[in-house]
């Protein structure tokens, strides 16, 4: 399965479960597959909704920070990887 990093976790909310990403090179857009890679971290999920100051947005690009629901715990310094379409 093909991946491409598009960024790095900078903090984890755990009470509305959400991650905040720095994206630092390609895009990412409500609907891609993301994966959290890192020493205790290792899932996929699907991007159901982004915010930026909690406004919502459709998609982000390079020096966005983004804040991204997640269905697992992520910490500061785990990379995120966009799962690309086969």
């Amino acid at each position: 399965m093909a991946e491409e990093r598009i960024g790095e976790v900078t903090k984890f909310f755990s009470k509305p479960s959400v991650a905040a990403v720095k994206i630092t090179e390609g895009s990412l857009s409500v609907g891609d597959r993301v994966r959290f890679t890192g020493h205790t971290t290792d899932f996929e999920d699907t991007v159901d909704s982004m915010e930026i100051n909690n406004e919502k947005i459709d998609t982000a690009k390079p020096g966005d920070y983004v804040g991204i629901r997640v269905s697992s715990r992520v910490r500061p310094g785990d990379e995120v990887f966009k799962v690309l379409p086969e």
